[in-house]
């Protein structure tokens, strides 16, 4: 087995397997399992030429890659048949290529994932082999996150017609390329047996009606005294609707931080507020960890503003003061140089803010990959998308932080049937 210290033994086991083979491989496994770990320590210490991309702006970032579409120079929306262009310097990067890595791969649809291969084998001049030859990585877990849906009805009959269902894993390119699933099971997030049953049981949409009354009977209790609980809600307006009640119950002047950007950096892949609105006493949410490399904080912290100083703010976490200064968020694009023949990433847009949100809410989609010790989910008049709940509950360390806005209903826990069909091979 390869050097892997800061790897479990299953991971690393994984890790060799992508390794010291050229197989594609499909990463995936419940929430807190270490999937993000396992991606991360591959990016790094990987021998192979390894590019990293994501389905959208803030997905790449949080990976340190490139967006798909603009890694291959994609259109947006159905791709199906039309003409793909392959300028020199895109042919070029691409033969360089060795692996590549795609995370939140349940957010690609089949028609996408066909134009990656398409577009592999077209510019590397090798359109017999999947993909041009290039070892595909995919990590995610599809009863975490779905594909978009089109909007327009010609595109959802496009799908209909063509593919057995939107997801990735019924694209038309696995009939040729056999993909080996290698699933994660040790959980790092949760201890306690009895809420890792409960999780299985609703990630697989299998909950008996002893395990909801478990869930709701916790879920029933007020948060103690002298705590707050993080509302995890299934809507951009509930969250802001909460964030800006907290915010105006404050006394004292906000306080305003405006990013500031260089480069074409996307608004739609801002990854924090480009006009954050601060008060003392407000709640906020770290979205980087500490980049002083002293550990002070990690992403997903919650603290107390506590106080303001010349481009800085003072945040409380867990009665210690802590002076956070604004962080720079880079946007890469990946290059291929052929004097060192080497692929690079290179720097061509930065984002620089307080890596603070307000945190009285945040949606459930945007507390993927975040950990909680307590939670309050508001489903509201319920969950419309499969996985939601089970992110929402999954986000909790122990059934003992669970707060529920409202009892769990049947009809809120969704698992997708192609996902289990899929899954349960």
């Amino acid at each position: 087995m390869l050097d892997a210290p800061d790897l479990t033994a299953e991971q690393a086991a994984i890790f060799d397997a992508i390794e010291l083979s050229m197989e594609h491989v499909f990463v995936t496994g419940r929430a807190g399992t270490g999937k993000s770990t396992l991606l991360a320590h591959l990016a790094a210490r990987s021998s192979k030429r390894l590019a990293v991309a994501a389905p959208t702006g803030v997905a790449a970032l949080n990976v340190g890659g490139q967006t798909i579409h603009s890694l291959l120079r994609l259109p947006i929306g159905v791709i199906a048949d039309q003409p793909l262009p392959h300028p020199a310097e895109l042919r070029e990067l691409l033969r360089s290529i060795e692996t590549l890595v795609v995370d939140e791969v349940s957010m690609v649809n089949a028609d996408l994932m066909d134009a990656i291969d398409r577009t592999l084998r077209e510019a590397r001049n090798r359109r017999q082999e999947p993909f041009g030859g290039v070892q595909i990585v995919l990590f995610g877990d599809p009863y975490q996150l779905a594909p978009v849906p089109p909007n327009d009805p010609h595109e959802r009959a496009y799908f209909r017609d063509r593919y057995r269902s939107p997801w990735f894993f019924d694209a038309h390119v696995w009939q040729d390329a056999p993909l080996a699933v290698h699933q994660l099971e040790e959980i790092h997030r949760q201890r306690d047996p009895e809420f890792t049953r409960i999780l299985n049981a609703v990630r697989f949409d299998e909950v008996t009606q002893e395990m909801a009354d478990v869930l709701n009977g916790y879920g029933a209790r007020p948060v103690p005294p002298g705590e707050d609980a993080i509302t995890l809600a299934t809507t951009n307006a509930t969250v802001a609707a909460i964030n800006a009640r907290g915010l105006a119950g404050l006394r004292g002047d906000v306080r305003t931080s405006i990013a500031e950007i260089e480069g074409e950096f996307g608004r739609g892949a801002f990854p924090a507020e480009e006009t954050l609105e601060l008060k003392p006493g407000a709640r906020v949410m770290f979205l980087r960890n500490d980049v002083s490399g002293d550990a002070r904080w990690v992403n997903g912290t919650t603290g107390i503003v506590v106080g303001f100083g010349e481009g800085s703010v003072t945040v409380e976490v867990e009665g210690v003061d802590h002076e956070v200064g604004p962080t720079t968020w880079e946007r890469f694009r990946y290059e291929y140089d052929p004097v060192t023949k080497q692929l690079k990433k290179d720097v061509v847009a930065e984002f620089t803010q307080l890596p603070l949100r307000l945190a009285w809410a945040v949606t459930i989609h945007k507390s993927q990959g975040q950990t909680y010790d307590r939670a309050r989910i508001d489903l509201g008049s319920g969950a419309f998308a499969p996985g939601q709940t089970y992110v929402a509950l999954s986000r909790l360390r122990t059934l003992d932080g669970l707060h529920l806005s409202r009892p769990l209903r049947r009809r809120d826990v969704i698992a997708d049937p192609d996902v289990r069909r899929f899954m349960g091979r």
